[in-house]
């Protein structure tokens, strides 16, 4: 990943990811997209009352996805970091 600049150490991000911090931060983060899954079923069930357009329904869905990808994301930086320095020390061999 270019213009990406990781100043952590492959030891502090594998220190950091059997933290607690990072733990707590996980079971959140997990909490939020369990919420974000649930949450078109409620969609339906409002519908009645509200009646949303067609537009209004799809882009709600739009936004819960979002949502859980920026989650996943999010989830993933620990190992994206790490790749990152990996794809560096490559290239420093070169």
């Amino acid at each position: 990943m270019e213009g990406v600049i990781v100043r952590a150490t492959r030891e502090q991000i594998k220190s950091f990811k059997e933290s607690l911090l990072w733990k707590d931060m996980v079971r959140e983060l997990g909490i939020w997209k369990t919420a974000c899954k649930e949450e078109p079923m409620a969609i339906v069930a409002d519908a009645q009352d509200s009646n949303p357009s067609t537009a209004a329904v799809l882009m709600h869905l739009g936004d819960i996805h979002g949502r859980v990808k920026s989650v996943d994301f999010i989830l993933n930086l620990p190992d994206l970091f790490l790749n990152i320095l990996e794809e560096q020390k490559d290239d420093d061999k070169r």
